[in-house]
C-alpha cells in the first residue's frame, strides 16, 4: 500500500509512522523541516512544505492508496488538498480534533454523531469547518475523505495534563520535583481518558486504505478513564514525589489566563468518556493497551534520561506562581468577609 503522510513528524503522527513502516507499508514524509526526523528504514523522506511549487512538483506524477493530512487547520488549508489531490489518492484521511465536539457536552459519554460545537476554542471552530469543507466535496464529487479525530494523546517525550506546557511539558513535573504545588482545573474529579501515541497508531494505521471508512469519521482514544487527580497522582507517583494538588475553578483559570480559555473551558474542564465502539468494528484488532500508569514511567525515563530535555517554560511557571497566590489571597479575603458576617 502506498501512503503519503503531510506531517508525520509530530507526537502522535510520529509513532503510526513508524507503525506503518513496521507493517510494510510503501510510506513518503512530507513536512516542512522544522523538526528533525530520522525515519524508519524504508520510508521516503520529501522536505517542503504542502502548500509550496516545490511540495506539488514533488509529488505531480504520484498516486497513493492513502493520503492523510496531519496539519491542515484551516478551510483554506483542505480546499488546497482537494484541488491537489482528487484524482491522486483513493482515500484522504483528515486529522481533526475531538475538541470539535460540543462544549460543554449535553452527555459525558462521546460519540462521533456527538454535535460539533465549540464556541471556546478557535482551533476547534477551525477544524470543524475543515471537516464540513470535506465532507461537502464528499457529497459533490465523492472526494474520499476519511475524517480521525484523536483527543488528548501523549508519547515518551511529552507530559499530558490538563494545565501544563505543551512545548516544554516537563515543567509541571519539575513542579511537582520541586515540591510547589500544581494546579488541577475543577475538584480534580472530571473524567477524562489520556491515549498514548502507540495505542492510537493501531487504530489509524488499520483504517489506511479501507474503502469502507470513506465518509466516516472516527475518534480513537484509549478506554481507560481516570479523573484530573489520578493523571497527577499518578505522574507524581512516576517521577518519585508525592504531588500538592491545588483546586482551581476552570472559569477563574481562564479568566486569570485568557489564553487557557481553548483548552480548559473549550477542551478538558468537564467529564469526557469517548465511546470507541466505531473504531472497533472497523478495525476489530484496535485495542488500546498502554496503561497511563505505564506510559507516563516510560515518559519520565525519557526525561531523566537526559537533564538536557527536562526544559522549564519559566513564563507559565511564574503565571502558574502568581495566580496560586491571588487565588489564595482571595480565598482567605472571602472566608474572612464571610466569617465576619452574622446571618
Amino acid at each position: 500500500m502506498k501512503v503519503l503522510f503531510i506531517g508525520g513528524t509530530g507526537i502522535i503522527s510520529s509513532a503510526c509512522t513508524h507503525l506503518a513502516a513496521q507493517r510494510g507499508t510503501d510510506l513518503t514524509i512530507l513536512h516542512r523541516g522544522r523538526r528533525t526526523l530520522s525515519p524508519p528504514d524504508g520510508v521516503r523522506v520529501v522536505t517542503a512544505d504542502i502548500a509550496s511549487a516545490a511540495a506539488h512538483d514533488a509529488i505531480r506524477h504520484s498516486e497513493f492508496d492513502a493520503v492523510v493530512q496531519w496539519v491542515a487547520f484551516t478551510a483554506a488549508d483542505v480546499e488546497r488538498d482537494i484541488a491537489l489531490f482528487r484524482d491522486r489518492t483513493r482515500q484522504f484521511v483528515f486529522i481533526g480534533s475531538a475538541s470539535a465536539y460540543e462544549k460543554p457536552p449535553q452527555h459525558y459519554r462521546i460519540t462521533e454523531s456527538t454535535p460539533l460545537a465549540n464556541p471556546y476554542w478557535e482551533y476547534a471552530r477551525n477544524k470543524i469547518a475543515c471537516e464540513q469543507r470535506l465532507m461537502q466535496a464528499h457529497r459533490d464529487t465523492g472526494f474520499p475523505v476519511t475524517i480521525v479525530r484523536p483527543s488528548l494523546t501523549y508519547g515518551d517525550t511529552n507530559v499530558p495534563l490538563a494545565i501544563n506546557s505543551w512545548r516544554r511539558s516537563y515543567t509541571v513535573v519539575d513542579r511537582m520535583r520541586r515540591g510547589k504545588e500544581v494546579m488541577v482545573p475543577g475538584d480534580g474529579t472530571s473524567l477524562w481518558v489520556v491515549t498514548h501515541n502507540t495505542d492510537f497508531a493501531k487504530g489509524l494505521v488499520g483504517l489506511l486504505g479501507m474503502k469502507e471508512a470513506i465518509g466516516h469519521a472516527f475518534h480513537i482514544t484509549t478506554d481507560e478513564v481516570r479523573t484530573w487527580d489520578q493523571y497527577y497522582r499518578a505522574t507524581a507517583e512516576a517521577a518519585g514525589v508525592e504531588a500538592r494538588l491545588i483546586h482551581i475553578a476552570s472559569d477563574f483559570i481562564s479568566a486569570c489566563l485568557p489564553q487557557m480559555t481553548g483548552t480548559l473551558i473549550g477542551d478538558k474542564s468537564g467529564s469526557v468518556v469517548f465511546d470507541n465502539g466505531k473504531i472497533k468494528r472497523f478495525v476489530p484488532t484496535y485495542s488500546a493497551t498502554t496503561t497511563y500508569a505505564e506510559g507516563i514511567r516510560r515518559t519520565l525515563a525519557w526525561f531523566d534520561a537526559d537533564p538536557a530535555r527536562q526544559q522549564i517554560d519559566l513564563a507559565a511557571d511564574a503565571a502558574w506562581d502568581k495566580l496560586i497566590g491571588v487565588y489564595k489571597e482571595g480565598l482567605q479575603r472571602g472566608i474572612r468577609a464571610l466569617q465576619a458576617t452574622t446571618y
